[in-house]
C-alpha cells in the first residue's frame, strides 16, 4: 500500500488543518469521493452489462461518458487529497481511479463496426396527389400564366408542369396516376401473340419453348422468342418439371475402308466336334473393305504359333495388309512386353490395332461372319474328325468368297470387292436384269444366263449374252465372241505324210528300221567269223 502522502500530490498545510479539524466540508466531499469509488467498482453481470453498453453507444454517447470519467476521477482524487491521514480510503480511491482508467482504456480498444447512417430528413420535397396534379393543371390553364411564374407561385418547377402536361396530353387523368419505377413486370407481348402461345400449347403439350417459338415464325409470322415464350406460360400458370429420362442406346457406328487390303480382321472361334466331343478353335482374317475370307485354320489348340502359322499362309496367298485389327485376346495382346504376333506385324511392316476391351462391336464384320458360319454350317454338321472338318469349312469359306452375296456390300459377293470388279459386276447384273425382264415379258419364261466379269492382267472384262450373240467387252470396245466348237474332223481320211504328225511317225519309224538292219549286219558278221 503506497505512503498518502505520495497519493495527495503535495497538498498544502491550509488542506492539511481543515482535514483535521473535521472540517464539514472536506467531510462531505470525502463521502461523496467514497461512494463514487463503490460506485465506479461494478461487479459481475453489471459489469459487463455495463461495457456492452459502452461498446455499443454511439460517437456522441461515447464522449459524454469520457466527459463523465473524467471529471469522476478529479473528484475522487480531490476527495483523497482532503483526506490524507486515512490510508485506506485514499487506497480505494486509487484502486476505483484504476479501473475507470482500464474501462477507458478497454472501452477505444474496441472493433469498429458499420452503423447504418440516419436517414437524412427531406429537404422540403412534396409529393403530389393525383387529384392534386390535376387541379394544379386546371388551375394553371385557367391562370394563363406561364410556366415558370406559376410554379413559383405554388412550389414546382416548370419542367414538372410540362411533365404532367404531356403524359395528359397522351394518356388523360390515368397519365397522372402513380407508375412504378422500373422495369414493367410480365411479358411484354401482345394479346394475339401470348394467346397464340397458349393455343398452341394445349394443341401440343410436347411443344418446348424453342419449338413454339419457331413454329410462330414460319406459321402466323408472329415473333418471339423462347424467353419470351417462357415468360407467357410462367404466367399462365405453367411449371417446369423435371421428368427422369431412359438413357438412349448407342447409335450403330460403322467403319469400312476404301479398298482391299488396306485392314484385315482377325478373331477366333470354338465349336464342338460331335463325334469325338472333342473342342476345336478356328481361327480367320477377313479383309475389311470386301468382307473377303484370305485366310482360315482349325486346330485342336488356340495358340499363338497356329494363328501366326494361318497370318503367314493368308499373306503368301493375297500379299501383306496396311494394318491388322485384332482383339484383346492372349493370341494377340501380352500385358508386358511384345507379343509374338505384334513382332510378327513388325516383321512384316504391318501396323496392328488393338479394339478396347469388352467391345466386341469393333470386330463386328468378322462376328458377323461367325454368326453366318454357325446358322448356315457348323450347327448342322457332323464331322468325322479334324481333317474332315478342315476340308468341308473350306469349301463352305469358298462357297462364302465367291458365291453367297453380301447384304453389306450392295449384295454383291467378297471376292467381287476384293479383286475390284464390283463395278462391273453391278452393270453385268443390272443389264442381265433388264433384258431377263423384257424376255420375261415377251416369252412368258426367262433366258439362260452366260456372263462373266473379271480382271484380265489388270484391265476389267466382261463377258456376256446379248441375244443370240455373246459379246466381249474390254477397255470400252465390245466384239463379238463365237463360242462354238466348229468339228474339223472331214468325212475323208487325210492323207499319209501330209499332217505334222504323220511325218513325224515316219521319221521315228525310219530310225527304228536302220537301228534294226545294223543288228541284223553285225549278228552275221559274228556268224561268219565262227565258221572261220
Amino acid at each position: 500500500m503506497k505512503d498518502s502522502r505520495d497519493v495527495m500530490e503535495n497538498p498544502s498545510d491550509s488542506e492539511w488543518r481543515r482535514s483535521r479539524n473535521g472540517d464539514s466540508e472536506g467531510s462531505e466531499q470525502l463521502i461523496e469521493s467514497t461512494s463514487f469509488g463503490r460506485q465506479a467498482e461494478p461487479s459481475g453481470a453489471n459489469q459487463g452489462e455495463q461495457f456492452q453498453e459502452e461498446c455499443s453507444a454511439t460517437p456522441s454517447d461515447s464522449a459524454d461518458s469520457e466527459q463523465r470519467r473524467s471529471r469522476s476521477v478529479e473528484s475522487a482524487e480531490s476527495g483523497a487529497n482532503l483526506n490524507a491521514p486515512a490510508a485506506d480510503v485514499a487506497a480505494e480511491a486509487e484502486d476505483a481511479a484504476g479501473r475507470i482508467r482500464e474501462l477507458a482504456g478497454t472501452h477505444h480498444s474496441r472493433v469498429p463496426r458499420l452503423v447504418k447512417k440516419p436517414a437524412k430528413p427531406s429537404e422540403g420535397k412534396r409529393v403530389f396527389t393525383p387529384q392534386q396534379r390535376l387541379m394544379l393543371l386546371d388551375t394553371w390553364f385557367r391562370s394563363g400564366l406561364p410556366a415558370k411564374d406559376f410554379g413559383t407561385l405554388v412550389g414546382v418547377s416548370n419542367h414538372t408542369l410540362y411533365k404532367w402536361k404531356k403524359r395528359f396530353e397522351e394518356e388523360g387523368p390515368a397519365g397522372l396516376m402513380d407508375k412504378p419505377k422500373g422495369t414493367p413486370q410480365g411479358s411484354k407481348l401482345s394479346e394475339v401473340t401470348k394467346r397464340a402461345i397458349l393455343m398452341l400449347k394445349e394443341a401440343h403439350p410436347e411443344y418446348g419453348c424453342q419449338r413454339i417459338s419457331d413454329e410462330l415464325a414460319r406459321g402466323p409470322a408472329l415473333g418471339a422468342s423462347a424467353t419470351a415464350v417462357r415468360n407467357v406460360l410462367d404466367e399462365a400458370g405453367y411449371e417446369l418439371v423435371e421428368v427422369p429420362t431412359r438413357r438412349h442406346p448407342d447409335r450403330p457406328r460403322r467403319f469400312e475402308r476404301a479398298r482391299s487390303n488396306e485392314l484385315w480382321q482377325t478373331d477366333l472361334f470354338s465349336f464342338m466336334l460331335k463325334r469325338q466331343n472333342r473342342r476345336v478353335h478356328l481361327v480367320a482374317f477377313m479383309d475389311d473393305y470386301s468382307r473377303f475370307i484370305t485366310g482360315f485354320g482349325l486346330h485342336s489348340t488356340s495358340s499363338s504359333a497356329m494363328v501366326i502359322e494361318t497370318f503367314r499362309s493368308a499373306i503368301c496367298s493375297y500379299h501383306a495388309p496396311q494394318q491388322i485389327l485384332t482383339d484383346n485376346g492372349s493370341q494377340y495382346v501380352t500385358w508386358r512386353g511384345k507379343s509374338a504376333f505384334a513382332k510378327e506385324c513388325e516383321k512384316q511392316g504391318i501396323k496392328q490395332v488393338v479394339s478396347s476391351p469388352r467391345h466386341p462391336q469393333t470386330l463386328g464384320k468378322i462376328e458377323r461372319f461367325w454368326g453366318t458360319l454357325w446358322r448356315d454350317f457348323i450347327s448342322t454338321a457332323v464331322f468325322l474328325d479334324l481333317e474332315d472338318a478342315r476340308r468341308r469349312i473350306g469349301l463352305f469359306i469358298d462357297y462364302y468368297n465367291f458365291q453367297r452375296p453380301h447384304q453389306g456390300i450392295e449384295g454383291l459377293v467378297p471376292a467381287d470387292r476384293f479383286f475390284e470388279a464390283a463395278e462391273k459386276v453391278l452393270e453385268t447384273m443390272k443389264a442381265r436384269i433388264d433384258q431377263n425382264a423384257r424376255k420375261l415379258a415377251v416369252n412368258g419364261f426367262p433366258t439362260k444366263s452366260v456372263y462373266l466379269t473379271g480382271h484380265v492382267d489388270g484391265k476389267p472384262m466382261s463377258l456376256h449374252r446379248q441375244g443370240e450373240k455373246v459379246m466381249l467387252l474390254e477397255d470400252g470396245r465390245k466384239q463379238e465372241v463365237d463360242l462354238v466348237i466348229e468339228d474339223t474332223r472331214g468325212s475323208e481320211e487325210p492323207e499319209v505324210g501330209k499332217s505334222a504328225l504323220d511325218e513325224g511317225l515316219l521319221k521315228v519309224a525310219a530310225s527304228l528300221d536302220s537301228s534294226e538292219c545294223s543288228e541284223n549286219g553285225k549278228e552275221a558278221d559274228d556268224e561268219t567269223s565262227e565258221a572261220d
